[in-house]
């Protein structure tokens, strides 16, 4: 029922739910099919990570990403495991929904997604019913942040893909214990912030306060107080850069980066202006100014010498999982699973993410197979690679083997329609 599962996913028809899929590819067999991915006894483990290993060989390297982000499935009702009001990100608001945290490995602007897993809502983890009725796992039930989800993820993922930097959006970057988390593994990372994010100069110094009056001080402070990250750079000098091509033409907008420290320390009284945190790690602080008025920041642990080109391409290199989570859904049918059991929907997101893998992997054979014939203009010119992969320029991959070919960039996917082919799968 595997390949006839995901040939249902990849091939025409307009929803890619159990009933409609069988009647296309397996007239007759909807019990087996939707026995397999609800209720059939079988791992999900090893086809996990078979899928990461491939996803390394097609994209894999030191100037790869792993973007950390989520992605929302609007559903009705309230019985479909994990669903809840929610802030959807694809909606703009707060919806009833389901949330996925989600791992992409890309290079260039190739994507392949690696990782989905459920978040639970405290409407879920604190009722014990409504997991039991839902077969959530006993390991998966005590609450869990999305930050904890993606760090379990990464952990499973880490020794199977290779990559230069972890990128994620704001929602992940505003925790301290997150970048800190990413720090003690030694990797590298760029990560959204919000414009109130604290930090100090590079230059901050710990000294020992004089005490007006009672028992001296024992702990040392910092000598300035730290300042609003958009505060921090509203001095700074800011260039306009392209980092990728559009549709319309170079994608443009207005950075600037200082050198700073994040104010994510341990937490300590300073004279009248109470509780502060103290200085942490030396990091990047990058802001982007877009024409529409539109301000973003964040913060980066690349080195010191690294370039603005590199940090705007870096920091900006995250729009590939937006990619990837549209086509999973539009394409794929990501959000059309109809079960309402933990298992039944994680299936589901196993095989759409098999699906997608073995599309980029005919995109790129295909491309590749472009590139050898005789008369191909371009040569190796031709190949698009985006600006985001010179950070590799800067950083280094956390797991050194022989590198993959260069990844190319690859179009949107088609539509599908009746007169697709038909896959060839075993009965």
């Amino acid at each position: 029922m595997c390949p006839l599962y995901v040939a249902g996913l990849i091939g025409p028809g307009d929803r890619k739910s159990v009933g409609p899929m069988a009647e296309r590819v397996a007239p007759g067999d909807y019990d087996r099919l939707h026995h397999f991915v609800s209720d059939g006894v079988w791992d999900e483990a090893p086809l996990e990570c078979e899928l990461a290993l491939h996803a390394d060989k097609l994209v894999g390297g030191a100037d790869a990403f792993l973007v950390i982000d989520d992605t929302a499935l609007p559903k009705k009702g309230t019985h479909s495991v994990g669903v809840a009001p929610q802030y959807a990100s694809a909606l703009g608001k707060t919806a009833n929904c389901q949330t996925l945290v989600s791992l992409t490995l890309a290079r260039g602007e190739v994507p392949v997604m690696v990782g989905l897993r459920l978040f639970l809502p405290e409407t879920w983890t604190g009722y014990k019913t409504r997991l039991d009725r839902a077969g959530v796992p006993a390991e998966y039930r005590s609450a869990r942040t999305k930050t904890e989800i993606a760090l379990a993820e990464l952990d499973r993922l880490i020794a199977s893909v290779r990559f230069g930097t972890v990128l994620a959006d704001a929602g992940y970057g505003m925790s301290a214990e997150f970048r800190q988390a990413l720090s003690a593994r030694g990797l590298a990372w760029a990560v959204g912030i919000p414009r109130h994010q604290k930090v100090y100069p590079r230059e901050v110094e710990l000294v020992f306060p004089v005490a007006r009056r009672g028992r001296p001080r024992k702990r040392h402070v910092p000598n300035v107080l730290s300042v609003a990250a958009e505060d921090m750079l509203g001095k700074a000098k800011w260039r306009t850069l392209a980092w990728r091509k559009g549709t319309k033409g170079p994608l443009k907008a207005r950075f600037a980066a200082v050198r700073v420290r994040v104010a994510d320390g341990p937490p300590q009284r300073i004279g009248d202006k109470g509780m502060q945190h103290m200085p942490g790690e030396e990091v990047w602080l990058v802001g982007e100014r877009r024409a529409s008025g539109e301000q973003k920041y964040y913060i980066a642990n690349l080195p010191a010498e690294a370039g603005l080109k590199t940090l705007a391409a870096t920091v900006k290199a995250r729009w590939v999982c937006e990619q990837a989570h549209q086509q999973l859904k539009e394409e794929l049918g990501l959000d059309h699973f109809e079960g309402r059991s933990w298992r039944g929907l994680h299936r589901h997101a196993l095989m759409t993410m098999i699906a997608y893998a073995f599309l980029q992997h005919h995109r790129l054979a295909a491309a590749s197979e472009r590139e050898k014939r005789p008369g191909a203009s371009g040569g190796k010119k031709s190949l698009r690679r985006s600006t985001a992969a010179n950070a590799a320029d800067h950083t280094k991959s956390h797991r050194r083997r022989p590198g993959a070919r260069s990844a190319l960039s690859m179009p949107t996917l088609p539509p599908t329609n009746s007169q697709t082919a038909q896959l060839k799968v075993p009965k």
